[in-house]
């Protein structure tokens, strides 16, 4: 899920995050920050020690990278030699066959990938670039949401990403990234400064040019990009246009409707993979 980000600040989205309905709480309802950004910041800890643990045990060639990985159907790899997997085997029964072969994947009974695969990056620019649009977004968003409306739409709108991947992806195609998630955010800031009123013409060439790079770059997750653009889009509307009324109880049904369409994906996707 590799993406490039440079960055964008909003003003009158922080502005609007700023005005409170009640003392203590944001506009959309959540609690408001004691401190900006923190989040956004063990968010990035998290990836940054992934990446480590990946880094010193094989990089490329880690045996984490395929367990923390999204492998829709699953792969067969090599239990002896890390890295080392078996292309030409489509079955778990000739993969419990080959010699130290272990059939691996969301199908074959992995459920954590869809989450760990948010967390795990192999290359520089690929973390670099995810973690600096991370470092730009998450305090906004924040700011404007409260963290635990922030947390929420970080890593639903990242499941969602995963799903796609999940549903549109090769069966035997490997992905890893927070790249889902980040669109998401992206997607949340763009609903959240369309709410404010805000100029969006800055937003929306960064937006356009991550679109380009993720149609027209190589070795770039589309699926993971496009669902967590989506997925971010219908959180944030849910999120910001809620009735005031009732405004977190619709805001929490809104997110378990979202929440209940990934589970079916997934349910939907492994039957038909089994």
């Amino acid at each position: 899920m590799r993406d490039a980000a440079v960055g964008f600040h909003c003003p009158d989205c922080v502005a609007e995050g700023r005005r409170t309905t009640r003392q203590g709480r944001t506009a959309y309802g959540g609690l408001r920050p004691g401190s900006d950004g923190l989040v956004s910041k063990i968010l990035i800890a998290i990836n940054a020690a992934v990446w480590v643990l990946i880094m010193v045990t094989g990089g490329q060639n880690s045996a984490w990278v395929f367990r923390l990985s999204l492998i829709p159907r699953g792969l067969c790899v090599a239990t002896d030699h890390a890295g080392n997997y078996y292309p030409g085997v489509h079955s778990s029964g000739i993969c419990s066959a080959t010699p130290d072969g272990k059939w691996i994947g969301v199908a074959a009974g992995d459920w954590w990938q869809p989450l760990t695969s948010m967390f795990a990056h192999v290359e520089v620019l690929h973390i670099g670039f995810n973690m600096l649009a991370l470092w730009i977004l998450g305090p906004q968003l924040e700011m404007v949401l409260g963290r635990l409306r922030f947390i929420a739409l970080y890593l639903l709108s990242g499941f969602v990403g995963s799903a796609a991947i999940y549903l549109l992806a090769p069966g035997d195609s490997t992905s890893l990234g927070a790249s889902g998630a980040i669109f998401g955010l992206m997607a949340a800031l763009l609903v959240v400064a369309l709410k404010a009123r805000a100029d969006v013409s800055q937003l929306l060439v960064w937006i356009g040019i991550n679109a380009a790079l993720t149609f027209f770059a190589s070795g770039i997750s589309w699926q993971a990009h496009v669902g967590g653009f989506v997925g971010g889009l219908v959180l944030a509307w849910v999120l910001v246009y809620s009735p005031r009324q009732n405004r977190t109880t619709w805001q929490a049904a809104g997110f378990a409707g979202v929440a209940v369409l990934v589970v079916l994906a997934f349910a939907a996707r492994t039957a038909a993979l089994t």
